[in-house]
């Protein structure tokens, strides 16, 4: 509508000026064919007393059916422009007028023809968006072999303790009926199966006969929630965000019969997110480590000095060998691997501000990474206790007093959620606060500390730090991917790309050099190498046994095309390009 009316607007100069330098005496033409009308102004009413013998005169000008025009596509309008020019040449109009018309002529055919253009990219985006969408699904519960499979405790097989949290503990676990596969239900290498995840985070083979554990069971500590089902769920419902549809189709929707006013949105399922297969509330057992590691969340009944209630929340996920934080301890990735272990944080953080959720604890202990055949890691973000997921507010929290909850890890709190100050006005803006996270966490991954950890000197507030005082990363670093870093960690803002054009800068960094290399981008051509992209990946998930991770990635692009961010990103990469060393924003 802003195109149209901007249009509209220069219509109504380009005729005001016609008729102030370049009208004849006589009568007007109309937009397309002769004859005295009042397009050029509006005449008395006939009904109005006039002077004898003289013509109706013109009270003021206005542009006749105007909403007629605006609703008219370019092109009538380049037409309608170029044939009044024609024939106002044949009737001997002015210089002045011919240039006019011409130069609006022109003008118009140009915009015209760039918007056909541009709705080519739109429609072609949308259907290798169509097609992808379907090919990056996710595979089936592997708990779906028979209905409602998995929501009594007493299925499962809980084996030692993977880790705990402020909030939770997590242990592995499997059920002994379980019949599938899970490499073929997610697409990659099954975790657990040859090595077994123990609590201190070393590694040890599993003897003969010793079962895998597949799965595991995240118990919720539970002080303050009561021991009600309805309770618990409506107090934990955070931890419910991205569970299945069939993790809430069990015990929550028979507790909660209908969705209550301001409950949690639920995620829609992407590759670089968590995924709850069940969710139900069962009595606390004494699982093995509890006495140790969280004695007083237990019940009195299993130790006299716990504050827990008897009954709990406990989720369902898929076992993952360890988290980001353990993995860099052990591994120093490359550049590149660095590159694509950012961009997948980056496409969960994109997926998340699409659905209007803000995870607002990000940090390396809360990304799970399991490998793929070929050793790359695959990043699964989880942890959602903190997250905001109100469908009221959106991303945009009212902050009228500091009883408001802004979310967990104070360390990683973007600065306009740190420097927040309550008032009766003041809303909290999310949407760019998980990328200023990824931002900070991605120094972990290109092998550097995380500048906002720490003690001393050494370590910056997000409430105070200038950009000046960030870290330089190594010149192995490629120049995209530093520019990149320090654009996600701008203090306001407006000058932070978004998650979708940040991961977009790093898709075509690391597969569109030729499409940057060009001198001038054109839409045309970017739809060109988005086809060519389209069958390599096509092909390539057809040839390979298991899927790589840059090839999953491709498709996760294809997937989520957006035309005007890729131009955005493309845009970007270019302009750090042109003027390198100097911050872009």
């Amino acid at each position: 509508m802003a195109v149209r009316q901007a249009l509209g607007r220069g219509l109504q100069l380009g005729r005001a000026l016609l008729l102030r330098f370049a009208a004849k005496p006589g009568p007007a033409y109309s937009w397309g064919r002769p004859g005295p009308v009042a397009a050029w102004g509006r005449l008395e009413r006939p009904g109005r007393a006039a002077a004898p013998g003289l013509q109706p005169r013109r009270v003021g000008w206005r542009l006749p059916d105007r909403y007629r025009f605006f609703r008219q596509s370019v092109a009538g309008l380049a037409a309608r422009l170029q044939r009044q020019f024609m024939m106002r040449a044949r009737g001997g109009a002015g210089p002045g007028g011919r240039a006019v018309f011409l130069a609006f002529g022109l003008g118009l055919g140009l915009i015209e023809e760039k918007q056909a253009e541009s709705r080519r990219a739109a429609t072609a985006c949308q259907e290798i968006q169509a097609i992808f969408t379907q090919k990056s699904k996710l595979g089936a519960d592997p708990l779906d072999g028979r209905r409602w499979q998995g929501f009594r405790l007493e299925e499962y097989l809980i084996g030692q303790s993977i880790g705990k949290g402020c909030s939770a503990a997590v242990y592995e676990a499997t059920v002994a009926a379980l019949h599938v596969n899970l490499e073929v239900a997610e697409g990659t290498r099954l975790p657990g199966r040859g090595t077994d995840l123990t609590t201190a985070g070393t590694t040890k083979v599993p003897g003969p006969g010793a079962p895998h554990f597949p799965l595991a069971i995240k118990m919720m500590w539970n002080i303050s929630a009561g021991s009600s089902s309805e309770a618990i769920f409506r107090t934990m419902s955070q931890e419910l965000v991205p569970a299945s549809r069939v993790a809430l189709a069990g015990e929550y929707g028979a507790v909660v019969h209908r969705k209550t006013k301001g409950s949690p949105k639920q995620l829609a399922p992407h590759p670089n997110i968590i995924r709850v297969f069940r969710a139900f509330t069962s009595s606390v057992p004494l699982l093995p480590g509890a006495l140790v590691d969280y004695p007083d969340m237990l019940p009195p009944r299993l130790h006299p000095q716990g504050l827990g209630h008897g009954r709990t929340l406990f989720l369902v996920m898929k076992n993952y060998p360890c988290t980001l934080h353990q993995y860099l301890r052990e591994n120093t990735p490359s550049p590149r691997l660095a590159m694509l272990m950012t961009l997948q944080l980056l496409e969960g953080v994109a997926h998340l501000v699409q659905q209007g959720i803000a995870h607002r604890d990000l940090k390396s202990d809360n990304v799970l990474v399991e490998l793929d055949a070929d050793g790359c890691p695959w990043l699964v973000i989880t942890d959602f206790g903190c997250c905001l997921a109100d469908e009221r507010v959106g991303l945009r929290l009212p902050f009228p007093s500091w009883y408001v909850d802004r979310g967990g890890n104070g360390c990683l709190m973007a600065p306009e959620v740190s420097t927040a100050h309550p008032g009766p006005r003041t809303v909290i803006d999310y949407s760019k606060a998980d990328a200023w996270a990824v931002g900070a966490i991605a120094y972990e991954i290109f092998g550097l500390a995380n500048p906002f950890y720490g003690q001393g000197r050494a370590r910056l507030e997000s409430r105070s730090y200038l950009e000046t005082q960030l870290p330089a990363l190594p010149r192995s670093v490629p120049p995209d991917a530093r520019q990149l870093l320090r654009s996600l960690l701008q203090r306001e803002p407006c000058k932070r790309p978004s998650a979708r054009v940040a991961a977009n800068v790093l898709h075509l960094s690391l597969w569109g050099e030729h499409l940057l290399a060009l001198k001038n981008l054109e839409l045309d051509k970017m739809v060109g190498w988005l086809l060519q992209q389209s069958a390599v990946a096509l092909l390539t998930n057809r040839l390979a046994e298991r899927s790589c991770v840059e090839t999953k990635m491709k498709m996760l692009f294809l997937a989520n095309l957006e035309c005007d961010a890729l131009c955005q990103a493309a845009l970007l990469l270019r302009a750090w390009r042109a003027a390198p060393g100097q911050l872009c924003t």
